[in-house]
């Protein structure tokens, strides 16, 4: 069961700091992992490095601290989602608890859906061979590939 930062970090007292309590936050690919997004935190490291992880169309890196309120953009599997964190965890639990760590955009899903009824339409139209070309078939198909020498 993932539990939220029991640490508050103070924000150091000088110039740049009020002196006050400091926002818990979590590491980018421990949260990642936490909530669900990839299997382990090798495979969101690797994503968040390849890109895949954007927040306002920046690069990340995988140390980055994620606060409550961030939106970021993730894309896994050929499919893009946008959230926004709701929760923080250092500890992955049950999957009804981790969608409780985040809430995606409305805009995200409508577009998630659409992507994938549109791929399932393009795989309808194509259908491989049942076996490999007989010879007939193989002369005819080089003879298609030849028309466009002439």
């Amino acid at each position: 069961m993932p539990r939220p930062l029991p640490r508050r970090l103070e924000a150091p007292a000088g110039p740049g700091g009020a002196g006050g309590v400091a926002e818990p936050s979590v590491r980018l690919d421990l949260w990642l992992w936490a909530a669900r997004f990839f299997k382990t935190r090798a495979l969101a490291k690797q994503a968040i490095e390849r890109g895949q992880v954007r927040i306002e169309g920046q690069a990340l890196k995988p140390s980055r601290s994620v606060r409550i309120g961030l939106v970021l953009q993730i894309e896994r599997a050929g499919e893009r989602y946008e959230v926004e964190v709701r929760g923080l965890a250092e500890q992955r639990g049950p999957a009804s608890v981790a969608q409780q760590l985040y809430a995606e955009s409305e805009a995200s899903v409508a577009a998630r859906l659409a992507e994938r009824e549109r791929r399932r339409f393009e795989a309808q139209g194509y259908r491989p061979p049942e076996t490999r070309p007989n010879k007939r078939q193989r002369r005819l198909i080089q003879a298609l590939g030849d028309l466009d020498a002439l």
